[in-house]
């Protein structure tokens, strides 16, 4: 029972990434070592993230020093609102990957959200699967894990459209304050939800849920704005 929970669980976050690979046309690009690039850059912001935020953000015991550093920075909130602006390092992150990638704008924008995407996945959630799901007792958060992951594929693939959309000279004006208010309510998505199902004591799927409607949301737009550039 617990290696077909464990099987679900990888394939249900797997899966979907390497069917959007195969079928975006992305394998015909050769875009494969792009990805692992994409990768590496997505590991090297993360670490960059990590020492911002040990530095400005102790764990406590240091939060004399947090609130020294931040004196605004007082309440819960407050707190998690400046961790959530770290987040906004990936959208710089993104903007180096798709520097590097040649080639049209869909295979730039596909090839820097999935390899981004992939990478996340493997670094943050692929040891919790591979253990957790493993496990003796039956537990639903690993299949919630799961879903997440695809919701932050769509999540990333949004924000290399965003960023590329940005980077781009024959945007019409108009659309780049929406193109940046919605990589700012992008970055800032977790601590949305996070802070709504606190404060409205909602369960793990309804978060689940949220997010996904905010991401699809947000995803739908950047297709409409994406849609008057190609």
């Amino acid at each position: 029972m617990t290696f077909y929970h464990f099987g679900n669980c990888i394939a249900l976050a797997y899966v979907p990434f390497y069917l959007a690979y195969k079928h975006s046309g992305l394998s015909e690009y050769g875009a494969f070592w792009k990805c692992i690039q994409t990768g590496f850059l997505y590991a090297l912001t993360q670490l960059c993230k990590m020492l911002i935020l040990a530095t400005f953000f102790p764990v406590p015991g240091g939060q004399d020093l947090a609130q020294e550093s931040l004196p605004m920075a007082k309440s819960p909130v407050a707190l998690e609102f400046f961790k959530a602006s770290i987040d906004l390092a990936d959208l710089i992150g993104m903007y180096i990957a798709l520097s590097r990638i040649p080639g049209r704008g869909h295979s730039k924008i596909l090839t820097a959200g999935i390899g981004w995407g992939t990478a996340e996945l493997v670094l943050t959630r692929f040891l919790a699967i591979w253990v957790g799901a493993k496990g003796v007792e039956f537990n639903w958060r690993y299949i919630q894990m799961s879903l997440d992951a695809n919701i932050c594929l769509v999540q990333h693939i949004s924000a290399a459209a965003l960023v590329w959309l940005w980077s781009r000279h024959d945007v019409k004006p108009v659309y780049y304050p929406v193109v940046l208010a919605l990589a700012i309510v992008g970055s800032y998505k977790n601590l949305i939800v996070d802070v709504f199902v606190i404060y409205s004591h909602v369960d793990q799927w309804t978060s689940l849920l949220l997010k996904a409607i905010l991401t699809g949301f947000l995803s739908f737009l950047t297709l409409r704005v994406y849609s008057t550039v190609a």
